[in-house]
């Protein structure tokens, strides 16, 4: 299952008390795919080092790098057209245009301004954490 993480969704992930665990794991072992793109990076470093320091930042693209390297499971993916899906906050586009790109099946934010995306006619879907965490457990129990 592919995956974009809007950046409210990304930091909860690599808290030390962090509540999803199984995500991180998912991700750790290539049964989660992550869509990226060159604004969603820009945006992740700019957060991730003002909350937490370059050391941070640093720690997270490692971690990309290295499930890019093991599982082949980051997908780099700059899309050239703008779908303009999200009016209320025009920003968030770029996690709807790279997942869309990536052929992602969701976007996982709790920004209520990607409901539009639900009804766009576009694949990805918004889903919370909590939300991808049930789907998660729901794809291992069809594969069990």
């Amino acid at each position: 299952m592919r995956v974009c993480l809007d950046t409210n969704s990304l930091l909860p992930l690599f808290g030390s008390r962090s509540p999803f665990g199984d995500i991180k794991n998912a991700l750790l072992t290539g049964d989660l795919e992550l869509a990226v793109s060159t604004p969603i990076l820009i945006e992740y470093e700019e957060v991730i080092t003002r909350l937490s320091g370059r050391e941070r930042w640093r720690q997270v693209a490692a971690l990309f790098d290295h499930l890019e390297a093991l599982h082949g499971t980051v997908h780099r993916t700059d899309s050239t057209y703008r779908f303009h899906v999200i009016t209320a906050d025009p920003d968030d586009n770029k996690f709807v245009d790279c997942a869309i790109a990536a052929q992602a099946q969701f976007v996982v934010t709790d920004d209520r301004h990607f409901a539009p995306l639900a009804s766009s006619g576009y694949a990805p879907k918004p889903i919370t954490l909590d939300g991808l965490r049930v789907e998660l457990a729901r794809r291992k129990s069809v594969v069990e």
